[in-house]
């Protein structure tokens, strides 16, 4: 296929404070870092900044948003002990690399980003928990999702019936004591969570994903999420009468999902998630979202380089 041609739709002259109007979409973009002072903003952290945004923009784009409520967090560095976390109060869909707050371990606020809304800190009890006690961990993602709150509510978890649910490998559970607010429950948290599982389903509450990277967490969600649908519809004919998939078979899914997608002929060595989070962030800028996402792969799909800050 020849794709010489095709380029990427990029807008940055929408509004910021622009809204959905007569039928026609006017989008917020994601790097509207050139609208505030930028330059105390490392290189390193304007990247992290539009990255994580464009994440909460694909959580509402797949319809997992829930209003104002649930977090992603993600740590800015291996040596630092500070985390980006969108301001409580707004959506999904109007989060922006600048409106991100910078907060550290303890919830305290080091930068308000670009609003004066601050962080819900009971909301961050669990992100601060896993950030803790997984330190190897850089992105978090707590949902609310419809499919993924019925399956925690169920006794058996998530069953390995469908490949989404072999892909995710190891799920760790937590029973649910009320609104997470206390160091006890921390502690209990993460000791569930374990030292290695990247899934973890909140019992009568909701789901999490885990990443090294926020390519991994996303990988690790969509595929949970996408397991949950499939668990909620198939039980419509009865536990009894679901096929669950082997356990040697779950294990070379596994090997194989961690070679980054089954692997690549390419010279680029691409991360779990990598290639799916990059392909997303092209759908969003050729939809005019101004990701400023920093592309490895295919130059000509990837935002002019005067889109960046």
């Amino acid at each position: 296929m020849d794709i010489s041609g095709i380029k990427p739709n990029l807008n940055e002259n929408k509004s910021q404070f622009s809204r959905v109007t007569g039928g026609a979409t006017n989008i917020i973009p994601i790097n509207d870092l050139r609208e505030v002072n930028a330059s105390k903003y490392t290189e390193a952290e304007r990247d992290l900044r539009c990255k994580l945004a464009a994440l909460y923009r694909l959580v509402d784009r797949f319809g997992w948003g829930h209003i104002i409520y649930n977090h992603i967090t993600v740590k800015m560095s291996q040596d630092k002990e500070q985390f980006l976390i969108n301001p409580f109060g707004l959506m999904y869909s109007e989060v922006t690399a600048s409106s991100l707050v910078k907060v550290d371990l303890a919830g305290n606020t080091l930068d308000p980003g670009s609003t004066q809304l601050g962080c819900n800190k009971a909301g961050y009890m669990i992100h601060s928990a896993i950030h803790e006690g997984r330190p190897e961990i850089q992105c978090v993602i707590h949902l609310h999702s419809g499919p993924g709150a019925a399956v925690s509510a169920m006794s058996c978890g998530l069953l390995p019936i469908s490949q989404e649910a072999l892909i995710v490998g190891g799920v760790s559970y937590h029973n649910y004591r009320g609104i997470v607010v206390d160091e006890e429950e921390k502690q209990e948290l993460i000791k569930d969570l374990g030292p290695t599982n990247k899934v973890m389903i909140l019992r009568n509450h909701g789901l999490v994903a885990l990443g090294s990277t926020i390519e991994e967490a996303f990988h690790y969600l969509f595929n949970l999420v996408r397991a949950c649908e499939v668990q909620v519809q198939a039980l419509s004919c009865g536990i009894a009468n679901l096929l669950q998939v082997p356990l040697d078979v779950c294990g070379q899914v596994q090997n194989v999902v961690e070679k980054g997608g089954g692997g690549v002929s390419s010279c680029k060595i691409w991360g779990v998630g990598d290639l799916e989070f990059e392909a997303l962030m092209r759908m969003l800028d050729n939809q005019g979202y101004n990701t400023g996402y920093p592309y490895k792969g295919m130059k000509l799909l990837q935002p002019l380089e005067e889109t960046r800050t």
